[in-house]
């Protein structure tokens, strides 16, 4: 650890979900960190940029000036240009550059155990299960999560989307998308799902086949047959799964009770035939699997299942996953969901959809080049899960700036609900679809804000609640 804390870091994009948490777990290993964010100068979520000059991070305007010297490291995540000031600048200087991905790797790597969450959808979750249970544990450990962790939210770390421990125990999701999940050596690999997101279903299974590979033990859900048939490629095994009775860690058929902001079930461990009341304090089905693949994670890595189950009843998830906003005087509720691919957005409709009343669902897509690869996969989405009262509502996709092609938008993936057989409104702008959804909105309707990228999507959700 002391040659990535013995000289400077500049971060370009420190508020990122993945930047932010990372630059956290370094400077909290005693290296100087400073940065610099578009968001910060277009003066978005400033009360984050606040916190982490309150942190001791030293924050420049995004036009090169923070980079001075061939001593500081550049981070940068793929999705920033060359032309960037900072980049340049770096260039200039002949600063040493470094992925986000490399140093996330760098820094898991090092540590004496290592739990990876790896898989398509769940990642975050699971990853906040998991380094929940490890610290109920008392493993002390890291987290690194692309998510806010509610259990370590407070008034004076409200964007803790990571935790730093000393006890030699790190917990990571780990990224397929950009093929980086080849930089890590996990002690224990957990492979959640296998599903077309950002490669091709012959990629995905390379990458995550020689993940498992790589790991003392794989924790592998045998509900998903994509990642069930990699099982071969582990060293030793862990199962688990709701619906496979081969499963080693499993749900007690009949036993699932969900209600609208929990859920409970009986679990089985089938190594010992034992079972386990575990009371979840976070909706929907999707995250009992979640629940499962941190405790078969945890106990690979050494913690008793019963253990794991015991602190999961104190998990109280994280921030933008299913995250009631509240609920009107006019008897409207406003979620607040990350859900912004075709697994993620199913699962927070059948969530809602296992109660009654009606749905209104807002999604502002997270990119034109997301929304050309896997926009008609989420439009039939839509108009599966949702029923005949029920509405979709898209603005157009968030813009930060940049060279993309923006010639196919939002307008197209309404066309193809409505084709679908599904309800479907477009607003292009982000403030008009809050007047329209107040139009649309009454008593007993669930509002759901979808999307990913955009930290002012929570701000949009509570002005929302304000307006239904």
């Amino acid at each position: 650890m002391s040659d990535l804390t013995s000289h400077p870091w500049f971060f370009c994009g420190i508020g990122g979900s993945g930047m932010l948490p990372l630059a956290l777990i370094l400077k909290g290993a005693g290296a100087q960190v400073s940065g610099s964010d578009r968001s910060r100068d277009q003066g978005r979520t400033p009360e984050k940029f606040a916190w982490l000059e309150s942190l001791g991070f030293n924050l420049f305007p995004q036009d090169g000036s923070g980079v001075t010297s061939a001593e500081q490291t550049l981070v940068a995540s793929a999705a920033v240009e060359e032309t960037v000031p900072e980049m340049v600048r770096a260039r200039e200087l002949g600063c040493p550059r470094m992925s986000r991905a490399e140093l996330l790797s760098r820094l898991f790597n090092v540590a004496p155990a290592r739990i990876a969450i790896g898989g398509t959808s769940g990642k975050s979750t699971v990853t906040g299960m998991a380094g929940w249970i490890m610290d109920c544990a008392g493993r002390d450990p890291t987290i690194m999560n692309g998510a806010v962790m509610k259990n370590y939210a407070t008034p004076d770390a409200p964007f803790a989307s990571a935790r730093v421990g000393s006890g030699g125990m790190f917990v990571s999701e780990v990224d397929e998308s950009d093929g980086s999940i080849a930089l890590y050596n996990p002690t224990v690999a957990a492979l959640l799902n296998v599903s077309l997101d950002h490669k091709s279903l012959e990629e995905l299974r390379d990458l995550f086949g020689d993940f498992l590979a790589r790991a003392d033990v794989a924790a592998i859900n045998l509900d998903d047959a994509e990642a069930a048939a990699l099982t071969g490629r582990a060293n030793r095994l862990v199962t688990f799964g709701i619906d496979t009775p081969q499963a080693m860690i499993g749900v007690q058929p009949g036993s699932i009770f969900e209600a609208a902001t929990g859920l409970s079930a009986t679990i089985l461990d089938r190594r010992d035939g034992s079972a386990h009341a575990l009371a979840l304090k976070v909706p929907g089905r999707h995250n009992l699997a979640n629940a499962l693949a941190a405790l078969a994670a945890c106990t690979a890595a050494g913690v008793p299942l019963a253990a794991g189950i015991a602190a999961l009843g104190s998990f109280s998830g994280l921030a933008r996953r299913f995250d009631v906003v509240g609920t009107s005087p006019a008897g409207v509720t406003v979620i607040d969901d990350f859900g912004h691919n075709p697994d993620k957005v199913a699962a927070t409709l059948r969530t809602l959809k296992a109660h009654p009343g009606r749905i209104i669902a807002f999604f502002q897509p997270h990119g034109y080049g997301p929304l050309r690869q896997m926009g008609a996969e989420l439009a039939e989405t839509f108009a599966r899960e949702l029923g005949p009262d029920d509405i979709t509502i898209l603005c157009d996709p968030v813009y930060f700036g940049g060279t993309v092609d923006q010639s196919e938008g939002s307008e197209r993936i309404v066309r193809l609900i409505e084709a679908a057989g599904g309800r479907a409104e477009y607003v292009p702008a982000r403030d008009d679809c809050a007047a329209r959804i107040a139009a649309l909105a009454h008593p007993g309707d669930r509002v759901v804000v979808m999307g990913a990228r955009d930290d002012t999507l929570s701000l949009f959700a509570r002005d929302l609640l304000a307006q239904v």
